[in-house]
């Protein structure tokens, strides 16, 4: 079996989006996705990892990923080129599952449970209030929550109050309009409904920690990048500072960047993303090094369908899985995953079913092929094997004689 072509599908109507499509000769198709800057993506995978991939072992996963991240980090590969080997990555799972006739989460060594407790991002699509409703109705939108079983939500309640100031400063009077939708809902709810918050790495040391403290008093679930992960040791002074977990992070890509934090104790949940950390072969193992330091993960969402199926598997094997995120807004029956892929996830009370069917459990509806805002790519041919860097070496041959072999330069 071998790597046939390589798809890739973007859609005009979701533009931060793009799918991968990996095909064999035989007749298996993986399904891929990643999030933000497709075009860049697409380039990628077309003219640096396919020939890496085409006509080689789709099974041969392990050492495809070694293969694709050798060759991006040569120019530095936390970007796009991430992006892009995280689709990859799962499109290759996708077609493993496939050939043994196995759900994803059985090739990784199996399930440690049937199901996973979900919290809700409050997002927005179609008809659907969410995010506005999180700021100006946030029991209304607690009570609906509860009524569907999902007792834990998250919002970025601090982004407005970061745009005056471009997270520099946050005065009184903005800290005290900033509690006010958690406070509504502990007056009305208790604290039998968990709330997050996301900071998106808008903020200052001093004015996160300031949050931080403000939102302690209402038992926040967790605080998610009140600062950017670029600086360690902030990190541990944010934890020390105040009570809530620091949830760390979507943006840090790879174990080797995950590693630091984790060794340095700057990590109380860990949150990778996986379809920009390198996929469920790297997200696998960021999870075993949590494991190692006994951290709970909370997968990443908030892009695609095919990004929760990829993390619903990894929910299910890894030991220490708290809480996966979704947004009702997009799974729901009104919302826009029903358009994209033939079979959604499962809520249900609360919690994401374990994915059923073989490999990731889902596909792309034929009809989007149709559409008239496709933006559709592929790569079908050999283009040839490129060595580390990018490049073959012209100026040097190994010789053997008698036995031995050398290096000597080309005339």
């Amino acid at each position: 079996m071998k790597i046939k072509s390589i798809e890739t599908i973007q859609l005009k109507e979701f533009p931060l989006i793009i799918w991968v499509q990996i095909n064999t000769d035989n007749g298996f198709t993986g399904l891929g996705e990643t999030f933000f800057a497709p075009n860049a993506v697409s380039e990628i995978i077309h003219n640096i990892l396919s020939p890496l991939l085409i006509n080689n072992n789709p099974l041969d996963i392990e050492n495809h990923w070694r293969n694709m991240f050798e060759m991006t980090n040569a120019f530095g590969y936390a970007g796009a080129e991430a992006r892009a080997i995280s689709a990859i990555d799962i499109a290759l799972w996708d077609i493993a599952g496939q050939v043994a006739k196995q759900p994803i989460y059985n090739l990784l060594g199996g399930k440690c449970r049937e199901k996973i407790r979900t919290y809700n991002t409050a997002g927005q699509y179609g008809e659907n209030t969410d995010s506005i409703d999180a700021i100006l109705s946030p029991v209304k939108l607690a009570n609906s929550l509860m009524d569907e079983g999902i007792n834990a939500m998250k919002w970025a309640y601090t982004d407005h109050f970061a745009d005056q100031t471009r997270g520099n400063y946050i005065s009184d009077e903005d800290l005290n309009l900033l509690v006010k939708p958690i406070k509504k809902i502990r007056k009305e709810i208790g604290y039998n409904f968990e709330i997050a918050n996301d900071g998106h790495g808008r903020w200052n040391l001093s004015s996160a920690i300031k949050i931080g403290k403000a939102l302690d008093q209402y038992n926040i679930l967790w605080q998610e990048e009140l600062i950017k992960p670029v600086n360690i040791e902030n990190h541990i002074k944010l934890a020390d500072e105040i009570e809530s977990p620091v949830c760390v992070s979507e943006r840090l890509i790879s174990k080797y960047q995950f590693r630091d934090y984790l060794k340095n104790g700057a990590i109380e949940i860990v949150m990778p993303d996986l379809i920009w950390t390198g996929g469920i072969t790297e997200t696998k193992k960021i999870s075993t090094l949590a494991e190692t330091e006994q951290l709970p993960v909370a997968p990443h969402d908030m892009t695609g369908p095919v990004n929760i199926f990829a993390c619903a598997h990894i929910s299910m094997n890894i030991p220490n899985a708290l809480i996966m995120e979704t947004c009702r807004a997009f799974y729901n029956q009104n919302g826009w995953y029903n358009k994209i892929i033939d079979q959604n996830i499962e809520v249900k009370d609360g919690y994401l079913l374990a994915p059923k069917g073989f490999g990731l459990g889902t596909r792309l509806k034929k009809d989007i092929f149709n559409r008239d805002d496709i933006i559709y790519k592929i790569t079908d041919f050999n283009s040839g094997h490129l060595h580390w860097g990018g490049f073959k070496s012209n100026l040097f041959e190994v010789v053997t004689k008698n036995g031995k072999k050398s290096v000597k330069r080309k005339l």
